[in-house]
């Protein structure tokens, strides 16, 4: 059901060479960005009608109108399940306790005497958020996008979400309950490239944004490459993976279910399990077929992906050598259930979140840990972060200089300028003190 990759016995190569011997899945945004290009174009230059023949050609519905009529909105909270809606609560509730201690205060440094640079943060004016809608129902990803984004002080949040057949073209009903829970009234039926190219460059019902987030397929990872540079993205979110380090204490029951619990997202979902026990190895190979097979999504999700090239149990020497694997395959979650789990995770540099013990697995973080589960796939938590507040600000440098400060300093301003041979950049300051430029 899931291969091995052996990694013992010899001194593991270094970088990218230990990358390209450990599982990944195949997640072409290059050649998706040709696709979506002429559906980015059409919705620019025709708008809600091409959003509404693409929810047609692609969702299977007729629309009227892409924007969600209000009243559907809330009565959508109105007929929700008591629990779901008491479990959701719960989630934006401990969403809004982590991301609130993120927030940024204003900083002023005095380089000088007379010589300041204040830093302030200030939160992007609009944000398109953008929630899934395929396989399965993400109103989980609605409480990950708003939240940090209203904690950052966004003053204006919209949010698509694809139009679903048996919702008569309505995005699901529980993401519209949990916008209402939120306080979020902006919301359109609009999934895909079209829901990003919307986003990028407004229509007649919505305006422009100055960003995009949000989870989605490989056609919405392909538009936010498309329109990187003309509005900001999150990240380009690719498959779904788990990664365990793990050693011989490890519960095979807990790291089974683990495994099992992001194979269900997707096909492409990866499951991988480094651990220098061949004995627990051997147990969670065991235990992973009558779990699956108590379980939904057999066929179409769970199988293909604990068996695809994506995922693999990867055995090591020694719990030194797993963690420069996980490292190096900078995994989007990241469970340590080993000895002194703690110690061993404040060594990880590359994973977009990390859960430490057997009592903090995926799943809590997925919906209640009051973490954020919008992270970087496909190693890039090597250099990027999941979704917080400081996605949505931008800080901004305040430079405040007396004349004094600045002549202090003008002889080694002028002396660089003249090094990079921009003579203009040095005259600027002698103009301010007659031509003359003061030496110390």
């Amino acid at each position: 059901m899931i291969s091995r990759i052996d990694l013992r016995g010899d001194l593991l190569p270094e970088g990218g060479a230990l990358r390209d011997l450990l599982p990944r899945a195949e997640f072409d945004v290059e050649a998706a960005l040709e696709k979506v290009r002429p559906i980015c174009e059409d919705v620019h230059h025709r708008g809600t009608a091409a959003l509404i023949e693409y929810a047609r050609k692609f969702d299977g519905v007729e629309l009227s109108q892409v924007r969600v009529p209000a009243q559907a909105i809330a009565a959508a909270l109105e007929q929700l399940d008591p629990a779901v809606r008491a479990a959701l609560e719960e989630s934006i509730r401990r969403a809004r306790i982590v991301h609130r201690g993120q927030r940024r205060s204003e900083h002023t440094t005095q380089v000088v005497p007379g010589g300041t640079v204040t830093e302030k943060w200030v939160p992007v004016e609009r944000v398109g958020l953008y929630a899934p809608g395929g396989r399965s129902v993400y109103p989980s990803s609605v409480v990950m996008n708003v939240v940090p984004a209203q904690e950052a002080g966004v003053e204006s949040i919209a949010l698509a979400s694809p139009p679903q057949v048996e919702f008569d073209g309505l995005p699901h009903p529980t993401i519209l309950a949990a916008c209402a829970l939120l306080g979020v009234d902006e919301v359109y039926a609009a999934g895909g490239a079209q829901a990003v190219a919307m986003f990028a460059y407004g229509t007649e019902e919505c305006a422009p944004a100055n960003m995009v987030t949000g989870p989605g397929n490989i056609w919405v990872a392909a538009a936010k490459r498309y329109f990187t540079g003309k509005i900001g993205i999150d990240t380009e979110a690719g498959p779904t993976e788990i990664a365990v380090l793990a050693d011989s204490t490890a519960d095979p029951v807990h790291v089974a279910a683990d495994l099992i619990s992001q194979a269900e997202h997707d096909p492409l979902a990866a499951a991988v399990l480094v651990t220098d026990c061949e004995e627990l190895a051997a147990a969670v190979e065991k235990e992973l077929e009558p779990q699956v097979a108590a379980t939904k999504h057999i066929e179409d999700r769970i199988k293909p992906a604990l068996a695809g090239k994506q995922s693999a149990i990867v055995l090591v020497d020694s719990l030194e050598d797993g963690l420069r694997v996980v490292d190096a395959y900078g995994a989007e979650h990241l469970e340590i259930q080993s000895a002194d789990a703690p110690a061993w995770a404040a060594r990880v540099r590359n994973a977009g979140a990390i859960f430490v013990g057997p009592w903090a697995p995926v799943s809590l973080g997925d919906y209640c840990a009051g973490s954020n589960h919008v992270l970087p796939t496909g190693g890039c938590a090597c250099h990027s972060s999941g979704l917080s507040v400081q996605s949505f600000l931008r800080g901004i440098h305040i430079v405040d200089y007396t004349r004094d400060a600045l002549a202090e300093v003008a002889h080694h301003v002028v002396t660089l300028a003249e090094a990079e041979d921009l003579p203009a950049h040095g005259a600027a300051l002698k103009a301010r003190f007659g031509w003359k430029v003061p030496t110390q």
